[in-house]
């Protein structure tokens, strides 16, 4: 069928073509055709559902303007429609009409409702009461009509499931997130993005909820829907299906959580990145956990209006609510632990306590890479100044993030992005492809590294393992460490430097550096009261490790001013300190208060 038209006229016309009415649709029904929309002024062109008892007609898609000299795939999810409906597909001519549209092979598939059979056995299968067919009981209490009779959404327990047709139900917005979803009726604000319909009732006039990507959302703004609380799944499996939307070209990311304890962001169920077209997908997720437990829904805006991101039909089978609360957790940083009976002394509180004398030092000779006590316990709960990770031991780098958890077992530190010890010998198959097979210290499968594995976590996760507080360090203080980047989605490597309130970052690499180690060298310098912050930050999936081996701090002693006068090789600095005369004027602060380079000399 086409219309060819040149002739302007000055109102603007419009072609119908409808369809014969339908009497219902199964719950996966699709309708696809070709169209051809091409001229100079060919106008838009959109199909319509026209639904018994409903006045305003639902907009299921549409073409705006010149598509080029070529047949174009339309598909359409019709979904379950109870009642009587209609097709029309309308063309616009605004005036001047300048072209040729086109429609042809239109095909509905999988409209029917499901056959009756004769018998339906099985724990697995549920047995529709007037239809008599015989479905999935996954498909049982999830708001969709899959007998066509009612009979699978029959005395369902209202408190596990919500289609939002009127508010949230029991689910809630989340106050520590950046915006919240919102609950709409018919298509998104912005075009080319979100749904046209809900997912319950497929018109206009279903609601649903959606995340609005336009300003004044910024990328990776996150909108986060929390679910009631549930009991523990016990010897049966909580199941969790819901329906959601995500079309748009700059879609990024819907996420749900699993979390035992209110106040965390809890652990990843399942995740979906970018566009999957124009359409309601449904989604069915497992959950078996011995505690008290909470969804979390989460939303993420891409870097661009087009993300709209829907929401619909969300339902639980086989769970109970739970009447309590979720425990929280402390979240106080657990120092290191310091033997309580210490020696005979009279040290101030700002000084420190050297273990085996008594003897008092001051606080900023504590950590600064030189021992100043006889037993060297000043140095001891200190990162080490060479670490090779052989013994398997971390040599005093920590995970900020894992110290805060450790108090509560509850959170499954197993798959979180984090920093852990690694070798060769234990990589599953494949693993070596992004992964290192030998370390550097002894260049075999048996030793150790340290490395982020990015088969845990999601795409952005960022993991940080740092030094204990570094007091004080000297003039040419530099870290050299190898690192191990291979993998077609590395994400990046920083090297950062941490104070008590601000963090600047001294080194980057991001992205496959190839199967090897590569040395690297940052400078520190003169600072005073900071930590070293290694950070790794996940790619896009599984084959990205990042890899750290042989982290050395050199030359990072601060200077010691001599009991004596300087010798006629050495420069007396303002500060009393002692260089060789060679580094005066070298652009370098080797005195430590810049006196070496002082342009009277």
């Amino acid at each position: 069928m086409f219309i060819l038209k040149n002739s302007s006229s000055i109102i603007s016309e419009v072609a119908r073509l409808r369809s014969p009415k339908f009497r219902q649709t199964g719950s996966n029904c699709t309708l696809s055709f070709w169209y051809y929309n091409y001229g100079q002024s060919v106008g838009a062109a959109e199909m319509q559902l026209l639904m018994d008892g409903l006045k305003e007609p639902t907009v299921l898609w549409r073409a705006y303007y010149n598509k080029g000299n070529q047949w174009l795939k339309a598909v359409i999810q019709l979904g379950r429609l109870p009642h009587p409906f209609q097709l029309s597909l309308d063309k616009i001519s605004l005036g001047f009409y300048d072209g040729v549209s086109a429609i042809d092979d239109i095909t509905f598939e999988n409209c029917a409702l499901p056959p009756p059979a004769l018998s339906c056995e099985g724990p697995d299968r549920f047995w529709c009461r007037d239809t008599k067919a015989c479905i999935d009981s996954l498909l049982v209490c999830d708001l969709v009509d899959n007998c066509g009779d009612g009979s699978d959404e029959d005395n369902c327990n209202p408190d596990l499931q919500c289609n939002f047709e009127n508010g949230l139900c029991n689910w809630e917005q989340d106050v520590e997130d950046d915006f919240d979803w919102i609950r709409i009726q018919g298509p998104t604000p912005t075009i080319n993005t979100g749904p046209l319909k809900d997912h319950t009732t497929g018109t206009a006039g279903g609601h649903y909820l959606y995340m609005e990507s336009s300003e004044p959302r910024q990328f990776q703004d996150k909108a986060v829907l929390l679910s009631p609380l549930f009991n523990p799944s016990g010897n049966g499996t909580c199941i969790f299906r819901f329906h959601y939307h995500m079309f748009g070209k700059q879609v990024y990311k819907l996420s749900v959580f699993q979390r035992t304890v209110s106040n965390t962001k809890g652990w990843l169920l399942w995740y979906k990145f970018g566009n999957q077209g124009n359409r309601w997908i449904r989604q069915t997720l497992y959950i078996s956990i011995s505690k008290p437990f909470q969804i979390l829904v989460k939303g993420t805006v891409g870097d661009g209006f087009t993300g709209d991101i829907g929401l619909d039909d969300v339902s639980f089978l086989g769970c109970t609510l739970y009447s309590g609360n979720l425990p929280t957790i402390s979240t106080t940083t657990s120092g290191t632990s310091v033997p309580t009976t210490l020696p005979m002394n009279n040290c101030t509180e700002k000084e420190f306590v050297c273990r085996a004398s008594g003897r008092c030092i001051q606080m900023i000779q504590k950590c600064d890479f030189r021992p100043d006590c006889s037993d060297k316990s000043d140095e001891s709960a200190c990162v080490m100044e060479v670490c090779d990770f052989e013994d398997k031991n971390q040599c005093g780098w920590y995970q900020p993030a894992l110290e805060q958890m450790s108090e509560n077992d509850s959170i499954h530190t197993t798959n979180i992005f984090k920093w852990q010890l690694g070798r060769g010998a234990n990589l599953y198959p494949g693993q070596e492809k992004h992964c290192p097979l030998i370390d550097h210290t002894t260049y075999t499968e048996e030793g150790w590294y340290l490395f982020a594995d990015s088969s845990n976590g999601e795409f952005g996760d960022t993991v940080d393992i740092a030094t204990p507080v570094i007091s004080l360090t000297g003039p040419k203080c530099k870290i050299i460490f190898w690192n191990h980047m291979n993998g077609s989605t590395i994400g990046s490597l920083e090297v950062l430097c941490k104070t008590s309130n601000r963090t600047s970052k001294l080194w980057t690499q991001s992205g496959s550096q190839g199967p090897q180690w590569n040395r690297a060298e940052v400078f520190l310098g003169i600072r005073s009261n900071f930590q070293v912050v290694f950070r790794a930050k996940r790619g896009v999936s599984y084959m990205g490790d990042v890899a750290v081996d042989d982290i050395t701090f050199e030359d990072c002693s601060p200077l010691l001013i001599p009991g004596r006068p300087c010798t006629s090789e050495e420069f007396t600095c303002a500060n009393k300190y002692c260089i060789p005369k060679d580094n005066l004027c070298d652009f370098v602060n080797d005195c430590a208060d810049n006196s070496d380079e002082n342009p009277t000399i």
